[in-house]
């Protein structure tokens, strides 16, 4: 039977200016129904307003930040920080949050993911099928 998604919660580091760094325990996850997806999802109490939040972002960009240079112009960042840790940083209107991760756990994680759907064969499925005809149809 083929994997359909994939689950892994990971140990990382709560980076804030002017505060110790705080431990907590996101989620990474992937699905085949989302394939160009990776989420992290966040505890409630790391929040402002004490709600889980998950963030998206395209596998690629984790890719291209785990090859050794920063990756990321947008709401979501990955940045190596030496040979063992990445860092990961969510830009958002009131403001930014940076999370150390092992480079080891993401570099797992993204393996992993490539057993779900393999890179190259991600498929956007009947939905974009359905979308290009319509939007072709009086063409």
């Amino acid at each position: 039977m083929r994997l359909t998604a994939l689950e892994q919660p990971v140990r990382a580091r709560l980076v804030t200016p002017g505060h110790p760094q705080l431990p907590i325990r996101p989620t990474l996850r992937y699905a085949a129904d989302e394939p160009f997806a990776v989420r992290i999802g966040f505890p409630a109490h790391v929040s402002d307003d004490g709600r889980r939040v998950t963030w998206t972002f395209a596998r690629s960009l984790l890719e291209e930040g785990l090859a050794g240079s920063s990756a990321g112009i947008g709401d979501v960042r990955v940045v190596p920080c030496g040979r063992s840790r990445t860092v990961v940083e969510f830009h958002a209107p009131h403001g930014m949050a940076a999370v150390r991760f092992g480079t080891a756990s993401l570099r797992r994680f993204l393996q992993r993911s490539y057993a779900v759907v393999e890179p190259g064969r991600e498929d956007l499925g009947p939905e974009l099928d359905h979308g290009l005809m319509s939007l072709l149809d009086g063409v």
